[in-house]
């Protein structure tokens, strides 16, 4: 299922709450905020998951400070060695 789900390119709903809060039915929810660094969700599972050498997007992952450190780590190691 796992694989299937990671084939998929669907990796689920993101979001932040930039202020705690009621939140009830018919409120609306607007967005205030978007990563100006272009890198999607999508892109980062895409990266993480398969065998991509998309260098550019490589680097860009690799220095995105939303990204667990562990996750930029891997995407360097992806950088010098494509196939690690």
């Amino acid at each position: 299922m796992v694989k299937r789900f990671q084939r998929s390119g669907r990796s689920g709903f993101y979001l932040a709450v930039a202020q705690e809060g009621e939140v009830g039915s018919g409120d609306t929810i607007e967005r205030i905020a978007r990563d100006e660094r272009g890198l999607s969700v999508a892109q980062v599972a895409r990266l993480h998951a398969a065998d991509v050498a998309d260098q550019a997007l490589l680097e860009r992952a690799s220095e995105h400070p939303a990204l667990p450190a562990d996750w930029r780590d891997y995407f360097r190691k992806r950088l010098r060695e494509p196939d690690a």
